[in-house]
């Protein structure tokens, strides 16, 4: 079965759900609903995702899994969250720089592993 469509195929508006039909008894429930926010990824996101979840969000065992490189596994995760959007209609949080990072090292809120890798990826986006 094919994933929602979310785009329209000819002009590329969003798209709404306006019928659905049981798989048993054939009964059709007419009405306006919007596709899940989790329509929105592609396979590809949706995998990493499920992984990540299954990892209990251990970026670390992720490496592992995938067999990638941490800034790597960091940028599919800030591209799944930036595909997503924020949940409040806000923006997201502006990711950290050195400071912030050596900062929260300092007060005990990041592990020193986990910030230097996070130094190292600011780095290699440099």
């Amino acid at each position: 079965m094919r994933k929602i469509l979310e785009r329209c195929p000819t002009c590329g508006a969003d798209l709404e759900i306006a019928e659905l039909r049981c798989t048993r008894c054939e009964t059709l429930v007419r009405a306006r609903y919007r596709p899940c926010d989790f329509c929105r990824l592609t396979d590809e996101q949706s995998t990493f995702l499920r992984l990540f979840v299954t990892s209990r969000g251990n970026l670390t065992e992720l490496e592992k899994r995938l067999g990638v490189s941490y800034p790597t596994i960091r940028a599919k995760l800030d591209e799944v969250i930036e595909r997503l959007g924020p949940l409040d209609g806000s923006q997201p949080p502006p990711r950290p720089d050195r400071r912030a990072i050596l900062e929260a090292i300092a007060r005990g809120d990041m592990n020193p592993a986990d910030g230097a890798r996070q130094i190292a990826q600011l780095g290699a986006e440099e």
